[in-house]
Protein backbone atom coordinates (compact mmCIF):
# COMPACT_ATOMS: atom_id res chain seq x y z
CA UNK A 1 0.00 0.00 0.00
CA UNK A 2 0.93 3.49 -0.99
CA UNK A 3 1.09 6.67 1.36
CA UNK A 4 -0.96 9.45 -0.02
CA UNK A 5 0.50 12.37 -0.96
CA UNK A 6 0.78 15.41 1.65
CA UNK A 7 -2.60 17.17 2.47
CA UNK A 8 -3.19 20.35 0.92
CA UNK A 9 -5.04 23.05 2.54
CA UNK A 10 -8.70 23.65 1.58
CA UNK A 11 -9.76 26.65 -0.69
CA UNK A 12 -13.27 26.78 -0.56
CA UNK A 13 -14.85 29.93 -2.67
CA UNK A 14 -18.34 30.50 -0.77
CA UNK A 15 -19.60 33.42 -2.68
CA UNK A 16 -19.51 31.44 -5.44
CA UNK A 17 -21.27 28.54 -6.68
CA UNK A 18 -18.59 25.75 -6.16
CA UNK A 19 -17.88 21.83 -7.46
CA UNK A 20 -16.76 19.66 -4.13
CA UNK A 21 -15.35 16.47 -3.98
CA UNK A 22 -14.65 14.29 -0.84
CA UNK A 23 -12.79 12.06 -2.61
CA UNK A 24 -9.63 12.24 -0.81
CA UNK A 25 -11.24 11.42 2.25
CA UNK A 26 -12.96 8.85 0.61
CA UNK A 27 -9.46 7.06 -0.52
CA UNK A 28 -7.98 7.91 3.14
CA UNK A 29 -11.18 5.61 4.44
CA UNK A 30 -10.50 2.93 2.23
CA UNK A 31 -6.93 2.49 1.72
CA UNK A 32 -6.53 2.49 5.73
CA UNK A 33 -9.40 0.03 6.45
CA UNK A 34 -12.65 1.58 5.11
CA UNK A 35 -13.99 2.36 8.27
CA UNK A 36 -17.18 3.93 8.13
CA UNK A 37 -18.05 7.16 10.24
CA UNK A 38 -21.46 8.81 11.30
CA UNK A 39 -19.69 11.78 12.05
CA UNK A 40 -16.53 13.46 10.55
CA UNK A 41 -13.57 12.26 12.54
CA UNK A 42 -11.98 15.11 15.15
CA UNK A 43 -8.70 13.68 14.72
CA UNK A 44 -8.23 14.96 10.92
CA UNK A 45 -6.92 17.00 9.43
CA UNK A 46 -7.71 16.32 5.86
CA UNK A 47 -9.37 19.01 3.62
CA UNK A 48 -11.86 19.07 0.69
CA UNK A 49 -12.15 20.96 -2.38
CA UNK A 50 -14.40 22.69 -4.43
CA UNK A 51 -14.79 24.19 -7.99
CA UNK A 52 -16.42 27.50 -8.79
CA UNK A 53 -19.25 27.40 -11.34
CA UNK A 54 -19.73 30.82 -10.98
CA UNK A 55 -17.96 31.84 -14.54
CA UNK A 56 -19.75 32.79 -17.69
CA UNK A 57 -18.88 32.08 -21.05
CA UNK A 58 -20.83 31.99 -24.11
CA UNK A 59 -23.56 30.22 -25.48
CA UNK A 60 -23.06 27.61 -27.91
CA UNK A 61 -24.61 27.51 -31.05
CA UNK A 62 -25.31 24.19 -32.77
CA UNK A 63 -22.72 22.09 -33.48
CA UNK A 64 -20.39 19.96 -37.34
CA UNK A 65 -36.46 27.40 -4.71
CA UNK A 66 -37.76 26.11 -1.63
CA UNK A 67 -40.74 25.13 -3.12
CA UNK A 68 -42.24 21.67 -3.77
CA UNK A 69 -43.62 22.11 -6.56
CA UNK A 70 -40.86 20.82 -9.48
CA UNK A 71 -40.06 23.60 -11.84
CA UNK A 72 -37.90 24.22 -14.82
CA UNK A 73 -36.61 27.28 -15.87
CA UNK A 74 -34.60 27.88 -19.64
CA UNK A 75 -32.69 30.58 -21.18
CA UNK A 76 -33.73 29.11 -23.50
CA UNK A 77 -35.03 25.45 -23.77
CA UNK A 78 -32.51 23.69 -26.16
CA UNK A 79 -33.87 22.22 -29.03
CA UNK A 80 -32.04 18.48 -29.26
CA UNK A 81 -34.06 15.75 -29.98
CA UNK A 82 -36.47 13.99 -26.93
CA UNK A 83 -35.95 10.32 -26.38
CA UNK A 84 -38.35 8.36 -28.87
CA UNK A 85 -42.00 7.46 -27.26
CA UNK A 86 -42.92 3.49 -27.05
CA UNK A 87 -46.55 2.25 -27.64
CA UNK A 88 -45.36 -0.65 -25.61
CA UNK A 89 -44.34 1.08 -22.64
CA UNK A 90 -47.15 2.99 -19.94
CA UNK A 91 -48.13 6.64 -19.98
CA UNK A 92 -45.41 8.17 -17.82
CA UNK A 93 -46.18 11.85 -15.78
CA UNK A 94 -43.04 12.68 -16.53
CA UNK A 95 -42.78 15.10 -19.03
CA UNK A 96 -39.33 16.33 -21.52
CA UNK A 97 -38.66 19.80 -20.09
CA UNK A 98 -34.80 20.20 -21.47
CA UNK A 99 -33.91 17.66 -24.13
CA UNK A 100 -30.07 17.82 -25.41
CA UNK A 101 -28.73 15.27 -28.24
CA UNK A 102 -27.97 14.83 -31.85
CA UNK A 103 -26.44 18.09 -33.78
CA UNK A 104 -27.95 20.71 -31.15
CA UNK A 105 -27.10 19.28 -28.09
CA UNK A 106 -24.35 22.08 -27.35
CA UNK A 107 -27.47 24.76 -27.58
CA UNK A 108 -28.36 25.97 -24.08
CA UNK A 109 -25.11 25.56 -22.22
CA UNK A 110 -22.43 27.43 -21.52
CA UNK A 111 -19.06 27.39 -21.78
CA UNK A 112 -16.49 28.04 -18.07
CA UNK A 113 -13.48 29.81 -18.88
CA UNK A 114 -12.41 30.92 -15.36
CA UNK A 115 -9.42 29.67 -13.94
CA UNK A 116 -10.08 25.78 -12.60
CA UNK A 117 -10.96 26.78 -8.86
CA UNK A 118 -9.53 23.10 -7.57
CA UNK A 119 -6.36 24.10 -8.60
CA UNK A 120 -6.09 21.66 -12.08
CA UNK A 121 -3.67 21.85 -15.25
CA UNK A 122 -6.32 22.62 -17.22
CA UNK A 123 -7.36 25.57 -18.89
CA UNK A 124 -11.50 25.67 -19.77
CA UNK A 125 -11.32 27.34 -23.12
CA UNK A 126 -14.83 28.97 -24.85
CA UNK A 127 -16.77 27.28 -27.85
CA UNK A 128 -15.02 28.88 -30.56
CA UNK A 129 -11.97 27.69 -29.24
CA UNK A 130 -12.72 24.34 -28.42
CA UNK A 131 -14.54 23.67 -32.15
CA UNK A 132 -11.10 25.28 -33.67
CA UNK A 133 -8.93 22.81 -31.68
CA UNK A 134 -11.06 19.84 -32.27
CA UNK A 135 -12.20 19.69 -28.16
CA UNK A 136 -16.11 19.54 -29.09
CA UNK A 137 -18.14 18.03 -32.04
CA UNK A 138 -21.15 15.72 -32.58
CA UNK A 139 -19.09 12.62 -34.45
CA UNK A 140 -20.52 10.09 -36.72
CA UNK A 141 -22.87 8.86 -34.41
CA UNK A 142 -25.01 11.88 -33.44
CA UNK A 143 -22.99 11.84 -30.06
CA UNK A 144 -21.48 15.19 -28.07
CA UNK A 145 -17.87 14.56 -27.75
CA UNK A 146 -16.06 16.94 -24.98
CA UNK A 147 -11.72 16.08 -25.16
CA UNK A 148 -9.24 17.13 -22.97
CA UNK A 149 -6.20 18.37 -25.26
CA UNK A 150 -3.43 16.24 -26.25
CA UNK A 151 -0.32 18.50 -27.61
CA UNK A 152 2.59 16.28 -26.81
CA UNK A 153 3.61 18.85 -24.23
CA UNK A 154 2.76 21.77 -23.02
CA UNK A 155 4.45 24.70 -20.52
CA UNK A 156 1.39 24.69 -18.30
CA UNK A 157 -2.00 23.53 -18.49
CA UNK A 158 -3.92 21.36 -21.11
CA UNK A 159 -7.24 23.01 -22.54
CA UNK A 160 -10.39 21.07 -21.65
CA UNK A 161 -14.32 21.91 -21.44
CA UNK A 162 -16.55 22.97 -18.74
CA UNK A 163 -20.37 23.78 -19.95
CA UNK A 164 -23.42 24.15 -17.75
CA UNK A 165 -26.89 24.40 -18.22
CA UNK A 166 -28.34 27.65 -19.21
CA UNK A 167 -31.93 25.82 -17.51
CA UNK A 168 -32.14 25.81 -14.19
CA UNK A 169 -34.53 23.22 -12.23
CA UNK A 170 -36.18 22.97 -8.47
CA UNK A 171 -36.80 19.19 -8.57
CA UNK A 172 -37.10 16.67 -11.64
CA UNK A 173 -35.75 13.72 -12.98
CA UNK A 174 -32.01 14.03 -14.74
CA UNK A 175 -31.05 11.23 -17.42
CA UNK A 176 -27.36 11.25 -18.91
CA UNK A 177 -27.01 8.46 -21.30
CA UNK A 178 -23.29 8.66 -22.31
CA UNK A 179 -21.27 5.74 -23.94
CA UNK A 180 -17.73 6.88 -22.79
CA UNK A 181 -16.26 8.70 -20.07
CA UNK A 182 -12.72 10.43 -19.61
CA UNK A 183 -10.57 7.99 -17.57
CA UNK A 184 -6.77 7.64 -16.99
CA UNK A 185 -3.99 8.46 -14.54
CA UNK A 186 -4.34 12.75 -14.15
CA UNK A 187 -7.91 12.57 -14.86
CA UNK A 188 -10.75 14.09 -12.89
CA UNK A 189 -14.20 13.98 -14.42
CA UNK A 190 -17.95 14.61 -13.77
CA UNK A 191 -21.27 15.40 -14.19
CA UNK A 192 -23.92 17.21 -11.65
CA UNK A 193 -25.74 19.91 -10.65
CA UNK A 194 -25.26 23.08 -8.73
CA UNK A 195 -27.50 25.75 -7.44
CA UNK A 196 -26.81 29.20 -6.53
CA UNK A 197 -25.04 30.77 -3.40
CA UNK A 198 -23.00 27.51 -2.64
CA UNK A 199 -23.85 25.57 -0.50
CA UNK A 200 -26.60 27.19 -0.29
CA UNK A 201 -28.56 25.78 -3.73
CA UNK A 202 -27.01 22.48 -2.81
CA UNK A 203 -24.53 19.89 -5.21
CA UNK A 204 -25.59 16.68 -6.46
CA UNK A 205 -22.36 14.88 -7.57
CA UNK A 206 -24.05 12.19 -9.83
CA UNK A 207 -21.16 10.88 -11.40
CA UNK A 208 -17.51 11.77 -9.90
CA UNK A 209 -13.98 10.27 -9.63
CA UNK A 210 -10.58 10.39 -10.60
CA UNK A 211 -7.12 8.32 -12.08
CA UNK A 212 -7.92 4.48 -12.91
CA UNK A 213 -11.45 4.39 -11.00
CA UNK A 214 -13.81 2.37 -11.59
CA UNK A 215 -16.58 2.66 -9.35
CA UNK A 216 -18.51 6.06 -9.14
CA UNK A 217 -19.29 8.16 -6.27
CA UNK A 218 -22.25 10.29 -6.32
CA UNK A 219 -22.07 13.04 -3.36
CA UNK A 220 -24.37 15.80 -2.23
CA UNK A 221 -23.48 18.86 -0.28
CA UNK A 222 -25.68 21.58 1.97
CA UNK A 223 -26.17 23.75 4.29
CA UNK A 224 -25.75 23.05 7.98
CA UNK A 225 -29.02 20.32 9.08
CA UNK A 226 -29.16 18.01 5.63
CA UNK A 227 -28.32 13.90 6.96
CA UNK A 228 -28.26 10.78 5.93
CA UNK A 229 -30.72 8.44 8.65
CA UNK A 230 -28.30 5.73 8.94
CA UNK A 231 -24.96 4.77 7.26
CA UNK A 232 -26.25 1.12 6.80
CA UNK A 233 -27.00 0.53 2.60
CA UNK A 234 -30.05 -2.37 4.03
CA UNK A 235 -31.60 0.83 5.85
CA UNK A 236 -30.67 3.72 3.07
CA UNK A 237 -32.07 0.86 0.67
CA UNK A 238 -29.11 1.39 -1.73
CA UNK A 239 -26.80 -1.05 -3.94
CA UNK A 240 -23.72 1.69 -2.79
CA UNK A 241 -21.95 2.19 -0.04
CA UNK A 242 -21.54 5.09 2.44
CA UNK A 243 -17.95 6.24 2.43
CA UNK A 244 -18.32 9.53 4.12
CA UNK A 245 -20.29 11.32 6.80
CA UNK A 246 -23.79 10.87 7.33
CA UNK A 247 -23.78 14.55 7.80
CA UNK A 248 -23.85 16.36 4.23
CA UNK A 249 -23.26 19.86 5.40
CA UNK A 250 -20.23 21.23 3.98
CA UNK A 251 -19.37 23.88 6.67
CA UNK A 252 -19.76 21.02 9.41
CA UNK A 253 -17.58 18.19 7.18
CA UNK A 254 -14.99 20.22 6.02
CA UNK A 255 -16.98 20.45 2.47
CA UNK A 256 -16.71 16.66 2.39
CA UNK A 257 -20.52 16.17 2.93
CA UNK A 258 -21.87 12.68 2.11
CA UNK A 259 -20.90 10.28 -0.64
CA UNK A 260 -22.08 7.03 -1.50
CA UNK A 261 -19.72 4.73 -3.82
CA UNK A 262 -20.99 2.60 -6.11
CA UNK A 263 -20.44 -1.30 -5.73
CA UNK A 264 -20.34 -1.83 -9.61
CA UNK A 265 -16.71 -1.60 -11.64
CA UNK A 266 -18.48 -0.85 -14.52
CA UNK A 267 -19.98 2.33 -13.03
CA UNK A 268 -16.79 4.14 -14.03
CA UNK A 269 -13.85 5.11 -15.97
CA UNK A 270 -12.35 1.98 -18.13
CA UNK A 271 -15.16 -0.50 -16.67
CA UNK A 272 -17.81 2.29 -17.39
CA UNK A 273 -16.58 2.38 -21.29
CA UNK A 274 -15.71 -1.19 -22.27
CA UNK A 275 -19.32 -2.13 -21.75
CA UNK A 276 -20.40 0.92 -23.94
CA UNK A 277 -21.10 3.10 -20.91
CA UNK A 278 -24.86 3.39 -19.33
CA UNK A 279 -27.35 5.49 -18.05
CA UNK A 280 -26.93 7.61 -15.09
CA UNK A 281 -30.44 9.02 -13.68
CA UNK A 282 -30.76 11.37 -10.82
CA UNK A 283 -34.11 11.53 -9.11
CA UNK A 284 -35.14 14.78 -7.07
CA UNK A 285 -38.89 14.96 -6.08
CA UNK A 286 -40.97 15.12 -2.27
CA UNK A 287 -39.04 11.33 -1.35
CA UNK A 288 -35.73 12.92 -1.82
CA UNK A 289 -32.42 12.71 -4.01
CA UNK A 290 -31.69 9.23 -5.90
CA UNK A 291 -29.46 8.46 -8.36
CA UNK A 292 -29.66 5.38 -10.43
CA UNK A 293 -27.17 3.20 -12.79
CA UNK A 294 -27.86 1.36 -15.70
CA UNK A 295 -25.39 -0.73 -17.61
CA UNK A 296 -25.65 -0.23 -21.42
CA UNK A 297 -27.93 -3.38 -21.96
CA UNK A 298 -29.83 -3.02 -18.82
CA UNK A 299 -31.20 0.05 -19.41
CA UNK A 300 -35.21 -0.16 -18.71
CA UNK A 301 -36.83 0.43 -21.61
CA UNK A 302 -39.37 3.00 -19.95
CA UNK A 303 -36.19 5.15 -20.48
CA UNK A 304 -35.59 3.81 -24.20
CA UNK A 305 -38.71 4.62 -24.80
CA UNK A 306 -38.87 8.52 -23.43
CA UNK A 307 -41.76 7.71 -20.85
CA UNK A 308 -39.48 7.11 -17.36
CA UNK A 309 -41.22 5.51 -14.60
CA UNK A 310 -39.10 5.13 -11.82
CA UNK A 311 -41.32 4.13 -9.09
CA UNK A 312 -40.73 0.50 -11.24
CA UNK A 313 -36.61 0.89 -10.99
CA UNK A 314 -34.67 -1.12 -8.74
CA UNK A 315 -32.99 -0.03 -5.94
CA UNK A 316 -30.91 2.96 -6.28
CA UNK A 317 -27.27 3.38 -5.89
CA UNK A 318 -27.49 6.07 -3.57
CA UNK A 319 -30.50 7.88 -2.10
CA UNK A 320 -30.51 10.73 0.41
CA UNK A 321 -34.24 10.64 1.48
CA UNK A 322 -36.43 13.62 2.81
CA UNK A 323 -37.34 12.31 5.92
CA UNK A 324 -33.90 14.03 7.67
CA UNK A 325 -33.17 16.05 4.30
CA UNK A 326 -35.93 18.63 2.57
CA UNK A 327 -34.81 18.78 -1.21
CA UNK A 328 -36.52 21.99 -1.89
CA UNK A 329 -34.89 22.98 1.72
CA UNK A 330 -31.31 22.32 0.81
CA UNK A 331 -31.48 22.40 -2.87
CA UNK A 332 -33.08 25.02 -5.60
CA UNK A 333 -32.68 26.05 -8.82
CA UNK A 334 -29.78 23.76 -10.32
CA UNK A 335 -28.17 23.68 -13.49
CA UNK A 336 -26.31 20.19 -15.07
CA UNK A 337 -22.77 20.80 -15.36
CA UNK A 338 -19.85 18.73 -17.03
CA UNK A 339 -16.44 18.69 -16.71
CA UNK A 340 -12.86 17.61 -16.86
CA UNK A 341 -10.11 18.75 -15.21
CA UNK A 342 -6.62 16.93 -14.65
CA UNK A 343 -4.82 16.97 -11.38
CA UNK A 344 -5.72 19.53 -9.28
CA UNK A 345 -6.86 18.81 -5.30
CA UNK A 346 -8.04 15.19 -5.67
CA UNK A 347 -6.07 13.36 -8.59
CA UNK A 348 -3.51 14.96 -7.68
CA UNK A 349 -3.33 14.15 -4.35
CA UNK A 350 -3.72 10.57 -4.72
CA UNK A 351 -1.67 10.37 -6.91
CA UNK A 352 0.80 7.72 -5.05
CA UNK A 353 -2.07 6.06 -3.68
CA UNK A 354 -3.54 2.56 -4.09
CA UNK A 355 -6.23 1.06 -2.46
CA UNK A 356 -9.48 2.22 -3.93
CA UNK A 357 -11.34 0.08 -7.02
CA UNK A 358 -9.67 0.21 -9.79
CA UNK A 359 -6.47 1.88 -8.17
CA UNK A 360 -4.15 -1.15 -7.91
CA UNK A 361 -1.09 0.74 -9.15
CA UNK A 362 -0.32 4.02 -8.32
CA UNK A 363 -0.44 6.02 -10.89
CA UNK A 364 3.22 7.53 -10.07
CA UNK A 365 4.21 3.94 -10.00
CA UNK A 366 2.42 3.47 -13.57
CA UNK A 367 3.67 6.31 -15.24
CA UNK A 368 7.29 6.78 -13.76
CA UNK A 369 6.41 10.74 -13.41
CA UNK A 370 6.68 11.35 -9.49
CA UNK A 371 3.71 13.87 -9.91
CA UNK A 372 0.40 14.84 -11.60
CA UNK A 373 1.31 18.14 -13.02
CA UNK A 374 4.59 17.18 -14.36
CA UNK A 375 2.77 13.78 -16.28
CA UNK A 376 0.05 15.85 -17.66
CA UNK A 377 2.67 18.61 -19.15
CA UNK A 378 4.54 15.84 -20.45
CA UNK A 379 2.81 13.29 -21.65
CA UNK A 380 -0.33 14.78 -24.68
CA UNK A 381 -0.68 11.08 -26.09
CA UNK A 382 -1.59 9.69 -22.46
CA UNK A 383 -4.83 11.75 -22.91
CA UNK A 384 -6.72 10.09 -25.80
CA UNK A 385 -9.07 8.37 -23.74
CA UNK A 386 -9.75 11.59 -21.85
CA UNK A 387 -13.01 12.74 -23.43
CA UNK A 388 -16.95 12.48 -22.51
CA UNK A 389 -18.92 11.14 -25.60
CA UNK A 390 -22.67 11.98 -24.48
CA UNK A 391 -25.82 10.50 -26.58
CA UNK A 392 -28.35 12.49 -24.41
CA UNK A 393 -29.02 14.56 -21.37
CA UNK A 394 -32.58 14.83 -20.90
CA UNK A 395 -34.42 16.85 -17.82
CA UNK A 396 -38.15 15.50 -17.02
CA UNK A 397 -40.94 17.25 -14.81
CA UNK A 398 -43.34 15.50 -13.12
CA UNK A 399 -46.80 16.74 -14.58
CA UNK A 400 -48.69 14.35 -12.00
Amino acid sequence: MHTFLPLIASRTRLPAAVKHSAGLARDLRVAFGGILATQPSSSSNQNFYCVGSDGEGVSMPPSSNSSSSPTTNGNPTSTGTAAPSSTSVAPSSWKVAESYSGQTFFNGWTFFTEADPTNGNVQYVDQSTAQSAGLVEINSDGNAVMRVETTPQVQTNRQSVRITTQATFNGGLVVMDAVHMPTGCGTWPAFWTNGPNWPAGGEIDIVEGVNNYTNNQATIHTNPGCVLPSSSSASLNISGTLVASTDCSASQTDNQGCGIRSNSSNSFGSGFNEIGGGVYAMLWDDTGIKVYFFPRGSIPSDISAGAPQPQNWPAPMADWPSTDCNPYQYFNNNSAIFDTTLCGDWAGAVWTGTGVPGQTVSCAQQTGFSTCSAFVQASGGSFTEAYWEVSSVVIYQNTS
